[in-house]
């Protein structure tokens, strides 16, 4: 493969999670690397932890590590740390 696909997965509820996930592994069974870049969530979840084990698929959280990132309560530092996913994003 030449190139690399981005899928963005956005809303409330809806299984972006999941769906993201399914994508990855499906991926690595072809030998594909992917990269997860979350930017609400900073909190280790049990199913992300076992596939950042997996050797072609990558996962990096850039929500708060201590809570969910809320719409109407946004930090500076939250700000920050989304502008570092993005970038990152783009590499």
């Amino acid at each position: 493969m030449d190139r690399g696909y981005i899928q963005v997965y956005t809303g409330d509820g809806k299984g972006k999670t999941t769906a993201a996930l399914g994508q990855a592994l499906r991926a690595a069974g072809h030998g594909l690397r992917t990269y997860i870049g979350q930017f609400m969530k900073g909190l280790p979840y049990g199913e992300l932890e076992a596939l950042r084990e997996h050797p072609l698929i990558t996962i990096e959280q850039y929500g708060d590590p201590n809570c969910w990132v809320r719409r109407d309560q946004v930090t500076p530092e939250q700000v920050a740390r989304a502008r570092q996913g993005l970038e990152r994003a783009r590499q």
